[in-house]
């Protein structure tokens, strides 16, 4: 988490100063690192837009980055002498890095904050490590299975993937797996913006410290902070373009109408806004170059420029834009496709209700932007968010009065964006536009500020915008940690089981995934994973689940349609049931399990499932038996364990806690009790379902028998299973707890906390025990047992093979 944003940090600075020194040395060294970031997109989309050198892009970026150190000469060391002058800006990236990572850093284990939230930057990750090892070749893809159809569906069709390439090459240069990567890179773009913001600010007015202060506060705003939380990396990579584009267009005297290699550095950065957002980031291209224009056209009538000097700028600029582009700029018509989508989309996505405008002004002091804050919290925000609205008035007044025309007419253009898609775009759309404008708001915001103490004369009458700088600052920070304290992160220990499973097994897919968790894609690459609950389930197979995010069942299948899977992959569940006898358990781990389908066997002739709760009925039992008795072939059942379950709905719980399907939503400390009765003594396994992100004690008859936190299902929907919690009890009554921790500062103290179901298996209880059923059997009643399901196989020989396989697995 520190060494891979080091050497990211390293080659961004690298590339750099290569732009720096190619363009003439003029820009500001705070933007050296988001221009060599832009630069490196450019170089990592060419790269794997030509599929033969796509597995290079790792060497190619750190090439880029070397031969920047090696032209950089004198320039490095009088930058690194001018940083030391104003330390305040050197330390702003680190600060932003360091809030951005900070709950998987104090988490104290590998993760991403984006887990539950928002399945997106599960996207990223297959799409990122796809790019770089085949390119932008999409021909060999399976698109039976929700892998092949996620990367035909997105990158096939010009999805933005600037960003991508940037994280996949650099990822895996340092050998990283991209899901450990995510976060570390998601805040080290975060990071970027604050060079751009830095010198924004200081175009304000603002000194040193206060300039610092002020690119802080832009650049994690609340609305920020949360979309970088969720893992939005081209909004993300798009906030230091757009910053990046307004500082350049402040220091057009510099570059415009003077040696056409100056424009290198502007072209490069609306190149890779467009690659990493696509055609939509057009809109904010183009508002900045309308301002250009403008300021051109006042220079050449001043006479400070000639007209050749501006056309050959102009040109060279095009030129560059077009050949760094050029993976999004020859698929246009696709990729503004893709923005018309977007734009014109119903789909809200995890919105449950359309962004207010208020929150662009970097306050919202609730753990989630997708909710209102309420009560005092409420009140603090409606507050917060006056002061700074009238920050801003204060701001655009006073460069109206300096007659800094520039930055104002930069400050409206992009202003102007956001009211436009506002008033013309969809929800989801929106709340894009609200994020990318909101460190332009804040900015504006902390230029009134400036304002005001310059307007103020020394002593006491400084205090009032010295408090409000300080409560501005504040609240954002003040709303970043509510972000924090609520955040969900991704189970740790489990995607390291599924990546044990994808070395294990690589190369036997296509796999079955019966979980609903579409990071599986990335762990399981070499798996070739198909989910029937994903965005994207294989054709086939897509009745497993009665839509997105909703349980598979393997009993709605027919036998021959899990035929062309030589692996399912399902989680740990005694209360599940197990597959079809044509597959036996190969690996069991604390999570998963994984079956592999037997040598030469075939589908089941008639399979009859259970239906909910009730086992198959005696009566069919009995009925396929004697089917099977008179056609010669088998018959054979998959025993239901032996389940005690504990019924919630009857347990005392604390006033508060709602109601969540079968169980309870934990929303505050407190403890659940609830009895239950064992119909014999021994051990036996206690299982919990639900999630359980922050701390979560479980205790039987006054003792504590386990301490869960961070276990966390891919959805809401679906809950997660944790056990086996092994346990040695008497026959009888007996009372399970379970206490929900205190507030404390870790990160996902206030996440999610569900607890929705508990249940008893004796211990030993194999994954699935099948049992030859026989006329004789069957004819008893009730049955000899009680089954999951039945099936009807092949002949005599298939019967002989069963009955030598019946038992534990």
């Amino acid at each position: 988490m520190l060494v891979y944003p080091l050497a990211l940090a390293l080659l961004c600075l690298g590339a750099g100063l290569l732009i720096d020194r190619c363009s003439g040395r003029f820009m500001s060294y705070a933007l050296l690192p988001s221009v060599g970031a832009a630069a490196l997109i450019a170089l990592s989309q060419l790269s794997t837009y030509f599929s033969a050198i796509a597995a290079a892009t790792p060497y190619l970026i750190v090439a880029l980055a070397l031969v920047g150190y090696l032209l950089a000469g004198q320039r490095l060391r009088r930058l690194l002498v001018r940083a030391r002058g104003e330390w305040q800006a050197l330390a702003l990236a680190p600060i932003a890095y360091l809030l951005a990572i900070a709950p998987v850093l104090l988490g104290g284990r590998a993760s991403f904050s984006s887990f539950m939230a928002l399945s997106d930057s599960a996207v990223h990750m297959i799409g990122a490590d796809f790019l770089i090892h085949h390119g932008q070749d999409y021909a060999h893809l399976d698109l039976h299975n929700s892998y092949g159809q996620f990367i035909r569906d997105y990158y096939g069709t010009s999805y933005p993937s600037g960003a991508d390439t940037l994280f996949g090459g650099s990822a895996l240069l340092l050998g990283l797996p991209l899901i450990w990567a995510f976060q570390p890179f998601t805040a080290f773009v975060l990071a970027l913006a604050t060079g751009p913001a830095w010198v924004l600010a200081r175009r304000f007015g603002l000194r040193r410290g206060a300039a610092a202060l002020a690119a802080l506060t832009a650049t994690v705003p609340a609305l920020v902070y949360g979309y970088e939380l969720i893992g939005s990396i081209k909004e993300i990579a798009s906030i230091s373009m757009i910053l990046a584009l307004g500082a350049l267009a402040l220091a057009h005297r510099s570059w415009l109408a003077r040696a056409p290699l100056r424009a290198l550095p502007f072209a490069l950065v609306l190149a890779a806004g467009v690659s990493a957002l696509g055609a939509g980031f057009g809109a904010w291209g183009l508002a900045t170059a309308v301002v250009l224009l403008v300021l051109l056209a006042g220079d050449l009538r001043a006479g400070r420029v000639g007209l050749r000097a501006a056309l050959s700028t102009v040109a060279l600029g095009a030129f560059v834009l077009l050949i760094a582009a050029w993976p999004t700029w020859r698929h246009f018509s696709a990729s503004l496709h893709v923005a018309q989508s977007i734009a014109s989309t119903g789909n809200a996505g995890n919105l449950q209700a359309p962004l207010k405008w208020t929150q662009a002004f970097g306050v919202w002091l609730r753990g989630s932007y997708r909710q209102a804050p309420a009560g005092a919290a409420l009140v603090a925000t409606d507050a917060l968010i006056a002061l700074a609205f009238g920050a801003c008035l204060v701001g655009a007044l006073s460069l109206l009065r300096a007659r800094a025309l520039a930055l104002l007419g930069w400050l409206a253009a992009t202003l102007i964006v956001w009211a436009a898609l506002d008033h013309a775009a969809t929800t989801w759309v929106d709340a894009k536009a609200l994020v990318l404008s909101s460190p332009v708001v804040v900015l504006l915001a902390c230029g009134g500020v400036a304002a005001t103490l310059r307007a103020a004369p020394s002593g006491l009458a400084r205090v009032a915008p010295t408090v409000l700088a300080l409560a501005l600052l504040g609240g954002v920070l003040a709303s970043d940690a509510v972000q924090y304290h609520a955040s969900n992160l991704a189970p740790t220990d489990r995607y390291e089981e599924l990546a044990a499973i994808d070395k294990r097994f690589a190369g036997r897919g296509p796999t079955l995934f019966t979980d609903f968790d579409e990071y599986s894609m990335y762990v399981l690459r070499n798996l070739d994973v198909g989910g029937p609950d994903f965005v994207y389930p294989p054709p086939a197979l897509a009745s497993l689940a009665r839509g997105y995010g909703r349980p598979v069942d393997l009993d709605r299948a027919a036998p021959q349609a899990l035929a062309p899977y030589p692996l399912i992959v399902t989680r740990r569940d005694p209360s599940a049931p197990p597959p079809p006898a044509a597959y036996r358990l190969a690996w069991q781990g604390s999570y998963y399990e994984v079956w592999a389908r037997r040598s030469r066997a075939a589908p089941a002739i008639v399979y009859l499932a259970s239906a909910g709760d009730r086992p198959v009925a005696c009566a069919r039992v009995r009925t396929l038996a004697r089917v099977a008795r008179a056609s010669g072939r088998a018959a054979v059942g998959a025993v239901e364990p032996q389940l005690v379950r504990v019924r919630l709905r009857r347990a005392r719980h604390p006033r508060g806690w709602g109601r969540e399907g079968a169980g309870w939503a934990m929303q505050h400390a407190g403890t659940l009790s609830v009895g239950f009765a064992l119909p014999r003594a021994g051990d036996w396994q206690l299982w919990l379902q639900g999630q359980f992100m922050p701390r979560v004690e479980v205790g039987l008859d006054g003792r504590r028998v386990a301490v869960l936190s961070g276990q966390l299902a891919g959805n809401s929907l679906v809950p997660d299973t944790v056990g086996p919690l092994r346990v040695r009890l008497a026959a009888g009554r007996h009372r399970l707890t379970v206490t929900r921790a205190g507030l404390s500062l870790a990160p996902g103290n206030g996440g999610a906390a569900v607890l929705a179901g508990a249940f008893l298996v004796p211990s030993g209880t194999p994954a699935r025990r099948l049992q030859a059923i026989t006329a004789a059997s069957a004819s008893q009643s009730p049955c000899q047992s009680h089954y999951s399901w039945i099936e009807l196989v092949g002949g005599a020989r298939a019967s002989g093979t069963l009955r030598a396989r019946r038992g534990r697995e």
